[in-house]
């Protein structure tokens, strides 16, 4: 009789409130967002601002959130926005604790979080499982006192209990959130770069760099000669991180007007300049919650420099012809062949700004370091742009081989659509392979160390292997290549 007498005294959208919620709780389907609907009920059916749904277990940090939710029913994932010290009292307690008006207790105003969150009210049911508190219900406010009264403790005591009835699908629900996380973790670590082939030392410590650094949101500088593939690698964290639901934008920022540029990337307001005749939102504004990547930004003005630091420190843009500040949240992915520090050194990049881009920096190596990798993109390459699967005539491939690949993998990726072209039958022999000449020094771009490790690679394949042989044709003693053979070798597994 005195929980039917209770039951009445709520009021009628409360009672509406709870048999939604009922209904909600005991769907044949365990929805994802289970717990933020029934919060979001709560929220307006008690009038609060804030409601909060954590976990209880005992030890150095009891509270982990399930859900938290605000009156314009956007997810909360501070903890730390509520008070632990009013979780705590409804855990040491056991029982729905009711302040209606926080600021004139001296027992819960002394709460650091109720002081800077400015907290008017707040009730905190807890919530049992086996008879044992498995978590804590929380609802406040910071504007009035109002509504924080009994009958509103009384509907959480009902949702509580409602709650606790259906634990046994928010506890299952919880553990396939975790299992999916695990596993989304797991195959991202396991599963191929996408769009980047290699299996040679070099791209293995290059991967796992990338894969490391792709689960957070540090910023990252990646450099490498022209044609390694560093859009493909700055795609590849982005596709390989959190953001990966979101946009992905690329910018070139070479050749481009400073002018043009900063419209570009920061838009513009409306007559901000002749022809800008209505508003526009800048890359920056587009890429929110996404991945930007800045492609050879070596190339950028000092003027622009400073703008593009205000983004990466505070995450703010000002549009052209406006005093408006916008706040994005953007991760900055940024690409260059040139030596950044040298320019720094120079004066022509700004010190503070290479720091802020060098969080991470990722390095491509060039392709005559990664030779065992061309017959890879070689079969690759020809599958693509031939659409079948070419054979490669073993002459053809040592020649591709033994090349020095200035232009890196997008040279490759030329030669084989030439190849392609000319071949028939599905076969690629040596006449089909086109080279740029490159005998002479000053065609390579590399270091005197790369050329001489490129050499003697390719004196010995020209050797097959044999090191008297190509020793005496470098006029060099064997000591000496295999002490280079030694050398090479530990620096592809370092």
């Amino acid at each position: 009789m005195e929980q039917i007498k209770e039951i009445r005294s709520i009021r009628k959208e409360q009672f509406d409130a709870l048999y939604r919620i009922s209904r909600l709780l005991n769907e044949a389907t365990v929805q994802e967002n289970l717990v933020e609907k029934a919060l979001d009920l709560v929220v307006d059916a008690i009038r609060a601002e804030r409601a909060l749904f954590v976990r209880y277990r005992p030890g150095d940090e009891p509270f982990t959130i399930i859900a938290a939710r605000n009156i314009q029913k956007e997810t909360i994932k501070d903890l730390s926005a509520f008070s632990s010290g009013i979780l705590q009292k409804v855990i040491e307690q056991q029982t729905p604790c009711l302040y209606h008006d926080v600021q004139s207790d001296p027992q819960i105003s002394q709460f650091e979080s109720v002081r800077i969150q400015n907290i008017k009210s707040v009730i905190g049911v807890p919530i049992f499982n086996q008879g044992q508190i498995w978590g804590v219900i929380l609802a406040d406010s910071r504007t009035h006192r109002q509504e924080f009264n009994e009958e509103n403790l009384r509907f959480l005591e009902f949702f509580a209990n409602m709650v606790s009835l259906a634990l046994e699908k928010i506890i299952y629900l919880e553990d396939l959130q975790k299992e999916n996380a695990a596993l989304r973790h797991e195959l991202d670590l396991s599963a191929p770069l996408p769009e980047i082939i290699g299996e040679s030392p070099a791209m293995k410590k290059f991967s796992t760099l990338l894969r490391k650094v792709a689960q957070t949101d540090a910023t990252v500088l990646i450099t490498g000669e022209s044609g390694t593939g560093k859009e493909l690698a700055a795609k590849a964290i982005h596709l390989l991180s959190k953001r990966r639901d979101k946009a992905y934008l690329a910018q070139f920022c070479g050749s481009i007007p400073d002018t043009l540029l900063e419209s570009e990337l920061f838009g513009y307001k409306k007559g901000a300049f002749t022809g800008a005749t209505a508003d526009k939102k800048g890359l920056f504004e587009v890429a929110d919650g996404g991945t930007f990547f800045l492609d050879e930004i070596a190339d950028i003005s000092m003027a622009l420099q400073a703008k593009l630091l205000r983004v990466i420190q505070n995450q703010e843009i000002i549009p052209l012809g406006s005093t408006k500040v916008k706040k994005v949240n953007v991760r900055i992915v940024a690409a260059t062949n040139k030596d950044l520090y040298q320019l720094v050194k120079e004066g022509k990049f700004r010190e503070d700004l290479f720091y802020r881009l060098n969080v991470f920096p990722i390095h491509i190596p060039p392709l005559r370091d990664r030779l065992g990798d061309v017959a890879l993109l070689a079969n690759h390459f020809a599958k693509t742009f031939g659409g079948k699967q070419y054979r490669f005539d073993p002459a053809a491939l040592k020649k591709l081989e033994q090349y020095s690949w200035p232009g890196n993998v997008r040279q490759l990726q030329n030669v084989i659509q030439r190849a392609i072209i000319l071949s028939e039958d599905q076969r690629i022999l040596p006449e089909h392979i086109i080279l740029d000449d490159w005998e002479s020094p000053e065609q390579f771009e590399g270091t005197l160390k790369d050329f001489e490790k490129l050499l003697l690679k390719r004196r010995l394949a020209k050797y097959g292997g044999n090191r008297t042989l190509t020793a005496q044709s470098l006029g060099v003693s064997v000591r000496w290549i295999q002490l280079k053979l030694k050398e090479m070798e530990g620096e592809s597994q370092t």
